[in-house]
């Protein structure tokens, strides 16, 4: 009698286990949205996928293209909010919070300086009367997405693809709350934006790219500067689990 009883345990434990895994599995393949930008462009088309992280939370990014030496040749995307300066919680009205413009120079500054579009309040950030074109702009992904988007004409053999992302209130014990007490822009962001680059060299192509992080933004965006430690920062490096590039020349032929 025991025996079966055993048996019987061992059943539903095993059928347990497997119940687990198949929830597991779910998470792992849940469908990515599928986002594209820029498709009258003329050069190579450039797909990008970001598959979240245990610390994704509605996060804002920016992708786009260097040369090899590290100057900007133009945006591939970026949300809707950053991109018109209006944000879906941009001013409180009536105690209720509404679409409204915001200056948040601390949400993408290294893309942004990068862009070197100063603004008439002397901040790098798009504003209103002079956004990002919509043909680089899109709804912010909320969950892991496919960019697919192509560059506005060739490019140089060897370029790369940047991707800056950053997460609102991500405190740690190093970028704590009352880090820079007078700084509220610092307060809006906590953790720095995280840069991650891929470099592409069409000589020798690959099947796909990993994009790596090589560092941080300024934490309040008063700079466009990249510091390369990441000792610090802890969740921010959690927000993506992975991040692949793909090219295909005009031509066709995959890269």
């Amino acid at each position: 009698m025991n025996r079966y009883i055993i048996l019987f345990l061992v059943a539903i434990l095993t059928g347990a286990c497997s119940a687990g895994q198949v929830k597991k599995n779910r998470v792992t393949q849940e469908p990515k949205a599928i986002l594209n930008s820029n498709p009258d462009g003329k050069g190579p088309e450039i797909s990008l996928e970001l598959i979240k992280g245990k610390s994704f939370n509605y996060p804002l990014m920016a992708v786009w293209l260097e040369d090899k030496s590290g100057n900007y040749i133009q945006s591939l995307f970026v949300p809707a909010s950053v991109a018109t300066g209006i944000f879906k919680y941009g001013k409180q009205e009536n105690n209720k919070w509404i679409p409204g413009s915001k200056r948040a120079p601390q949400t993408l500054p290294y893309w942004s300086h990068k862009r070197g579009v100063v603004a008439s309040d002397g901040l790098f950030m798009p504003e209103p009367g002079n956004p990002v074109p919509d043909a680089y702009s899109g709804a912010t992904p909320t969950g892991s997405f496919i960019l697919n988007s192509r560059a506005d004409k060739s490019l140089p053999d060897i370029f790369r693809v940047m991707l800056e992302i950053n997460q609102n209130w991500d405190f740690n014990e190093y970028w704590t709350n009352d880090k820079f007490p007078d700084d509220e822009n610092y307060k809006m962001s906590c953790q720095p934006a995280v840069v991650y680059e891929a470099v592409i060299d069409t000589r020798n192509p690959v099947n796909s790219y990993l994009m790596k992080p090589v560092g941080h933004s300024h934490y309040s965006g008063k700079t466009g500067e990249l510091f390369p430690d990441l000792g610090t920062l802890t969740t921010a490096l959690n927000i993506a689990d992975s991040i692949l590039i793909r090219i295909k020349l005009v031509t066709g032929a995959n890269l």
